[in-house]
C-alpha cells in the first residue's frame, strides 16, 4: 500500500456540538417574547368586550408592540434594533461615546480609560516564585484577571492523534473550570499584526559587524527594509477571570484575594502545557499595559515593543494610566482611538456542520492589518450545566408536541436541533463539561481609506473558517474592549446593566 493510500484511508476527526440555546416559545420565540405576544392578542379581545371603541384603541398599539417583536433584520428581532438604536441615540446625546484626555495629567493615575475599561486598573501580584504578574481588577464588579503568555503548536507540524489529544485535553481543562468556583470565565485571544520594522531593524543592527564589508551592510539593510512587509507577530494569550465573591470563605481583602488568584493559576498553568500550547509564563503589569497601548495606537507597535523589552530601568515601564487613548470616538459601525480606526464583530452563528480542529486556522492567520480574535468561555458548574441542558431537551420537546397539535411537520432544522439537545444531554450525563461560548473580532487600521478592504478581509475570512459575524452596531466599545486582556464581558456588561 503506497503512503498516498494509506494516508487516505485513516479517517479524518471531526467536532461539533455548538448550539445555540432555544427556550419554550411560540414562532420560535423566547418565553418572555411569546407572551408579549400572546399578551396583544388576549388585551385587545378582552377590551373589545366592554366596548367596540376600547378594542379598537388597544388593538393600534399591540398590533405595533406584536410586529416589532415578531418581525426580524438579519436574524434579530427588531425590537431590539429599535431598543439599541435608543440606548446609542442616548448615549450620543449625554457625550457617553466620546474622550478626551486632559493635556494636563495628574500623577496620581487620573487618566481615564474609555468605556468598559474605566472602572478597572492594573495590580503587581507576586508569583510566590520570586517574581510578579500583573491582574487588571474591576473595581465596579470586583474581578481579578489575570493573563497567560502562551506559544501555540500549528497542527499541521504533528500527527493527526496528537492534535485530538490537545482537543480533547482542552475540553478537560475547560470542564475542569466548571468545579472551580472562582472562575468566572476564560478568554482566548490571538493577536496578530504586521511587524512593525522597528523591531527588527534594532535587533539587526545590533548584531552587525562594524568592520563588515559595504556591500553585506547594504544586503542586510535591503533584507531588513522587505522583511516587515512578509513577517507578522503573533501574540497568543490565555485570561483567566476570576471572582473572588464566590469563594467558598469569604476574602475580604484585596491581597488575600490576589494570593487566592496566584495559587489557583498555578495547577492552570501545568495543566495548560497539555493542551498544545508552551505556558511562557504569566503576564506582567507592564506587559499588559504594552497590549492595551499597541492596541488603541497601533502606530506605535514597534516603540511598545522597545519598552516593553527593556526591563533594565523601571521608570521607563508602561503605567496603566498611560495605556488608554489620548482620544477616542464611538460610531455606530467603526471606532477611532489616536492612530487608529477599529471595526468589531461578534459571533452569530456557530458552524452548522461538524468540522476539523484546523477550522479557525484562516481567521486567526496573521493579514495585512492588525487583527485580534478572542474566544470567551463560561464553564458552568456540572448541577447547573444539567439543569441547563435538561431545560434544552425539554423545550425541544414542547415545541414538536405544539407542532403535532397544529398540523405540522417538523423543519429539517427542528430536528437537527432537537437531535443536538438530546445528544449535549447525553454526553453531559457521562461527563462531559458544558461552557457557553462567544467569538468576538476587531481588525484596525491606520489609514482610513484601507477599512473597507481589511472588512471584507475579516469577514471572508470568517466565511472560510464556516462562522458567521455580525458587526457590533452600536457597541463598537465594548467589542473593541472584549478582545483584550482585562477582564471584559459583552454579556456581563449587558447582565450588569439590567439590574
Amino acid at each position: 500500500m503506497s503512503a498516498s493510500s494509506l494516508q487516505s484511508s485513516i479517517p479524518v476527526r471531526t467536532y461539533g456540538g455548538w448550539r445555540r440555546t432555544r427556550g419554550i416559545g411560540l414562532f420560535g420565540l423566547g418565553a418572555g417574547t411569546s407572551v408579549v405576544v400572546m399578551g396583544c392578542v388576549v388585551v385587545p379581545l378582552i377590551a373589545v368586550g366592554f366596548s367596540l371603541s376600547a378594542g379598537l384603541a388597544t388593538a393600534a398599539p399591540a398590533l405595533v408592540v406584536a410586529g416589532l417583536t415578531l418581525a426580524r433584520w438579519d436574524g434579530v428581532p427588531l425590537a431590539h434594533v429599535v431598543q439599541r438604536r435608543l440606548h446609542w441615540w442616548w448615549a450620543s446625546a449625554r457625550g457617553w461615546t466620546t474622550l478626551r484626555a486632559s493635556t494636563v495629567v495628574d500623577h496620581s493615575g487620573a487618566w481615564t480609560l474609555p468605556g468598559p475599561l474605566a472602572a478597572t486598573r492594573l495590580l503587581e501580584v507576586e508569583d510566590g516564585r520570586g517574581g510578579t504578574f500583573g491582574v487588571v481588577h474591576d473595581q465596579r464588579a470586583g474581578h481579578l484577571t489575570a493573563t497567560l503568555r502562551c506559544a501555540a503548536t500549528s497542527t499541521w507540524l504533528v500527527d493527526g492523534s496528537d492534535a485530538d489529544g490537545w482537543v480533547s485535553n482542552w475540553h478537560a481543562w475547560l470542564a475542569s473550570r466548571g468545579f472551580d468556583p472562582l472562575v468566572a470565565w476564560v478568554g482566548v485571544t490571538v493577536e496578530t499584526a504586521p511587524e512593525p520594522g522597528s523591531t527588527l531593524v534594532g535587533n539587526v543592527h545590533r548584531r552587525l559587524e562594524p568592520s563588515a564589508p559595504p556591500d553585506v551592510r547594504r544586503l542586510m539593510d535591503e533584507l531588513v527594509s522587505r522583511s516587515p512587509a512578509a513577517a507578522a507577530d503573533v501574540d497568543t494569550r490565555v485570561s483567566v477571570t476570576f471572582d473572588p465573591a464566590r469563594a467558598a470563605e469569604r476574602l475580604p481583602d484585596l491581597a488575600d484575594q490576589a494570593a487566592e488568584v496566584s495559587r489557583a493559576l498555578n495547577g492552570m498553568e501545568s495543566a495548560l502545557g497539555e493542551c498544545g500550547v508552551s505556558v511562557l509564563g504569566r503576564a506582567r503589569a507592564h506587559e499588559l499595559a504594552g497590549v492595551l497601548r499597541t492596541a488603541y495606537d497601533p502606530r506605535s507597535r514597534g516603540e511598545v515593543n522597545r519598552i516593553v523589552e527593556d526591563t533594565a530601568d523601571p521608570q521607563t515601564l508602561l503605567q496603566w494610566t498611560e495605556a488608554g487613548p489620548v482620544a477616542a470616538d464611538e460610531g455606530w459601525d467603526t471606532y477611532r482611538h489616536d492612530s487608529g480606526l477599529s471595526v468589531s464583530w461578534a459571533w452569530h452563528e456557530a458552524p452548522r456542520q461538524q468540522v476539523t480542529s484546523d477550522v479557525m486556522t484562516r481567521l486567526l492567520a496573521p493579514g495585512r492589518h492588525p487583527k485580534r480574535v478572542t474566544m470567551l468561555y463560561r464553564p458552568l458548574p456540572a448541577g447547573q450545566a444539567a439543569r441547563l441542558l435538561e431545560d434544552q431537551v425539554n423545550a425541544a420537546a414542547f415545541r414538536e408536541a405544539y407542532r403535532r397539535t397544529q398540523g405540522r411537520d417538523a423543519t429539517a432544522r427542528d430536528q437537527a436541533d432537537r437531535d443536538q439537545a438530546v445528544a449535549a444531554a447525553r454526553e453531559e450525563a457521562m461527563g462531559a463539561g458544558v461552557v457557553l461560548m462567544s467569538l468576538y473580532v476587531t481588525v484596525t487600521v491606520t489609514d482610513p481609506d484601507e477599512l473597507p478592504a481589511a472588512v471584507a478581509d475579516v469577514e471572508a475570512r470568517a466565511d472560510q473558517s464556516k462562522i458567521r459575524l455580525r458587526r457590533l452596531y452600536g457597541s463598537q466599545a465594548a467589542g473593541f474592549a472584549a478582545t483584550l486582556p482585562a477582564g471584559v464581558h459583552p454579556q456581563h456588561l449587558a447582565d450588569r446593566g439590567l439590574r
